[in-house]
């Protein structure tokens, strides 16, 4: 056979793989590497309205989110009066012998003081009832219930009108029928007249009505005036110096506390795994994985912690009596030390270190979150004329430990010129902050400070003194003080200040708009260097930053971002930008940390997106130090060696820059599943889409991979691809690549998915 014809009869049977691939490869699995369009209302409704959260935020005063409300169920006077009738009326159980307020009493922080509450044929309320079903779980607090985003432990029910309807019918609780419950409110003159109020018409006696206005009424428990939101509002002085260490603390990177209990209501819509132990490990409570059947096991809603001091016992099962348990218990590292398996624990829980003093301050932070000055008053009757709960003193454990400290006294001594605020080395930064305002500079004078700074004011630059380029002003966390600083504060300039020694964190900024770093060095300050998290508008430029266990410039859930200009090495990772949007990363010089440059899309973060991202001009070498980061961190399966990596970002685009000797790769485009393991289900689009690598300088990559490129069977090179988003495209003609051909801009779109489903087939066949 002539040479011609075998090299058409190879041409044909490659044509003709390609056409089976295209046609029978299974359409599940195209469209999941297609990912989520995260240009539908959905996705763009969700991270504007989270942006638009941040964009309306008031250093820590915060606006409340938009309540779950039925459209044809909106709120009137009428309505929630009915509904606190029906709330305390035992009439709503089967035998008239249980209300709702026996679960949710107002005096027990409207839960019940009880580690399992007690459902139907239970006599007596709070701890004192018995001879009931003991439930599965506690009651959980109805404070703010109308801003969860889903009901129960276990968000079994999208909203409180849903939620309503279990209880009332659920033969462990209150037992009783609808139709049963119908007949008995109509045969009562004063309910039929409340209804027709509440719902405008004479046949409005029916269940749905009943859980409507029940929904109303629970809506109405507001709990937003506790000393916390004076203090947030912009009076200082309502806190004492303890409570605002504790306040520092619960913001702290050694706690995370902040991360999953979001300021203004304290909770979280997403469900976290923390460990919490079963009380009869021989009867697991698997909680939201019984309901929607996948994701992690163990996983339970984010309570708010707004008069948690009210609520003790606490979790789902009341495993432990007091906020210093809980405490601990976290410190601990979660559920590990009870045998729950790490894997599937929420990656913000890891173990840390409180001395008695700092537990002691955090726990007085969370009671400033009492408030019960909208409290109802119990009825001294209702309708049907049944007995009503009577009044109880709170039987909270956590309420008879604590006693509550003096105000803080707000330093005035400083000397004031105009608009700049001058502290000496004998003084503390921090009182400079407190009395400055709009527009003030607080200039700081050489010497070394060991401070943990809380900056909550807008409009203010807090700047360092310099001589010769020589930053004099130091702030030294001695190894002991957990961060530099945190705080929520907008248009605020930190510069000229030489960071080091903290054992948690350098310079946090978090919910704030238009904020710049500028001329800042950071050594050693634990997890992170500069971290701005959930902000609008970050400049970061002319900084170093080295000695980070996790990453030295970090810009987490943040929108218009740039950072440039600065230097990072001997880090885990140099510079991340994760599930952020309109980022600039240009001119930075990157060496010597595991992995150079991360633009990273994570499950289980309040935003949910990572688009447009540039990364360009910088200098991304030698980026082979040991990953040292925490072993429970994600970031510790940056494989050593990594250049670039963007993992799950949409319109990333990486061009000009000089990415030279990094081991494993120059650049890595993957999706979730190559970092994270395949069968997770995410709540974020786990696909990088659109984006273009084009016109870098490539030299010596990929010359000793490590960690999951070796793992998954890869070879070094400077451009790998895991074969996820079909859509993304490379323009580097000169560079090695993996697989050795990558999709250009000029590709057609069928073209595309043709040598998309070829590299895909191949590989999983290869395993």
């Amino acid at each position: 056979m002539e040479k011609s014809t075998k090299i058409g009869y190879i041409i044909l049977s490659c044509v003709f793989l390609l056409v089976i691939l295209f046609l029978f490869y299974p359409s599940d699995i195209i469209d999941s590497q297609k990912g989520l369009d995260y240009k539908t209302d959905l996705i763009i409704s969700q991270y504007e309205n989270y942006f638009n959260s941040i964009a309306h935020a008031n250093n820590l005063k915060r606006p409340f989110p938009k309540m779950v409300i039925r459209e044809d169920n909106s709120d009137t006077p009428e309505k929630i009066e009915l509904g606190k009738s029906l709330f305390f009326d035992p009439l709503l159980s089967g035998d008239n012998s249980m209300s709702c307020a026996h679960c949710h009493h107002p005096d027990l922080g409207f839960s019940d003081n009880r580690g399992l509450s007690m459902g139907n044929g239970g006599v007596g309320v709070g701890r004192d009832r018995a001879g009931g079903k003991t439930l599965k779980r506690s009651s959980p607090t109805l404070w703010n219930v109308g801003y969860n985003h889903a009901q129960y432990w276990d968000g079994r029910a999208r909203d409180l009108e849903h939620q309503a309807i279990f209880p009332i019918t659920e033969p462990l609780e209150m037992n009783q029928d609808r139709e049963e419950l119908e007949k008995e409110l109509e045969n009562i003159p004063e309910y039929k007249s409340l209804f027709q109020k509440a719902f405008g018409n004479e046949n409005s006696v029916n269940f749905n009505n009943v859980v409507y206005a029940i929904a109303a009424f629970e809506r109405s428990l507001l709990s937003d005036s506790s000393r916390f939101d004076q203090y947030a509002a912009g009076n200082l002085n309502v806190l004492s110096t303890s409570e605002r260490h504790g306040l520092n603390m619960f913001r702290s990177l050694k706690t995370r506390c902040f991360e999953c209990h979001n300021i203004p209501t304290f909770n979280n819509p997403d469900f976290k795994v923390i460990g919490v132990p079963d009380l009869d490990p021989e009867k697991p409570d698997l909680g939201r994985f019984d309901i929607v059947g996948k994701g992690y096991k163990r996983a339970f809603k984010v309570p708010t912690l707004r008069n948690a001091a009210l609520t003790a016992p606490y979790m789902h099962n009341g495993f432990f009596k007091t906020l210093d348990e809980v405490i601990d218990f976290y410190a601990d590292g979660g559920g590990v030390k009870h045998g729950i398996d790490q894997q599937i624990l929420d990656d913000k829980i890891r173990p840390f270190e409180l001395s008695d003093f700092e537990k002691e301050n955090l726990v007085a932070f969370l009671h400033t979150l009492t408030d019960e000055s909208k409290k109802p008053f119990i009825p001294e009757k209702v309708p049907s004329g049944l007995p009503v709960v009577s009044r109880r003193e709170n039987e909270s454990k956590e309420l008879a430990r604590f006693k509550p400290s003096l105000p803080t006294k707000i330093a005035t001594q400083l000397k004031q010129v105009g608009k700049k605020i001058f502290v000496k080395s004998t003084q503390s930064i921090q009182d400079g902050i407190d009395i400055a305002q709009a527009g003030d500079t607080v200039m700081i004078s050489p010497g070394i400070y060991s401070e943990m700074l809380a900056i909550d004011k807008s409009f203010i630059t807090i700047m360092g003194t310099t001589k010769n380029n020589e930053k004099l002003t130091i702030l030294d966390g001695l190894n002991t003080i957990s961060d530099a600083a945190v705080g929520s504060g907008s248009n605020i300039e930190i510069r000229d200040i030489v960071v080091k020694n903290y054992s948690s964190n350098g310079l946090m900024l978090n919910h704030a708009k238009n904020i710049t770093y500028r001329n800042i060095d950071c050594y050693n300050t634990g997890l992170y260097g500069i971290y701005p998290v959930e902000c609008i508008g970050v400049l970061i430029e002319n900084c170093l930053v080295t000695g980070s266990s996790d990453a030295g410039i970090y810009v987490g859930q943040s929108k218009d971002i740039i950072v440039r200009n600065n230097i990072a090495h001997g880090n885990v990772t140099g510079i991340e930008i994760e599930n952020s949007v309109n980022a600039l990363v240009e001119n930075n010089e990157v060496y010597n940390n595991t992995g150079g440059i991360l633009v990273f899309l994570l499950p289980n973060n309040p935003s949910k997106v990572s688009i447009n991202c540039t990364v360009v001009n910088n200098y991304i070498h030698d980026n082979n130090h040991e990953n040292f980061a925490d072993p429970t961190a994600i970031v510790s399966k940056v494989p050593s060696g990594t250049g670039i990596l963007i993992m799950a970002g949409d319109e990333v685009n990486v061009t000009d820059n000089r990415i030279i000797n990094n081991n494993s790769f120059g650049i890595g485009l993957i999706g979730l599943d190559l970092l994270l393991g395949e069968g997770n289900k995410y709540d974020v689009d786990p696909i990088p889409q659109s984006c273009w690598i084009y016109n870098n300088i490539y030299e010596g990559n990929g010359s000793d991979p490590a960690g999951i490129v070796v793992e998954s069977g890869f070879q070094g090179a400077d451009l790998l691809w895991d074969v996820t988003g079909y859509d993304n495209s490379w323009d580097e003609p000169d560079a090695s690549k993996l697989p050795p051909i990558l999709p250009n801009k000029n590709w057609s779109e069928i073209s595309r998915l043709a040598n998309w489903r070829l590299w895909r087939f191949l590989t999983r066949m290869i395993g």
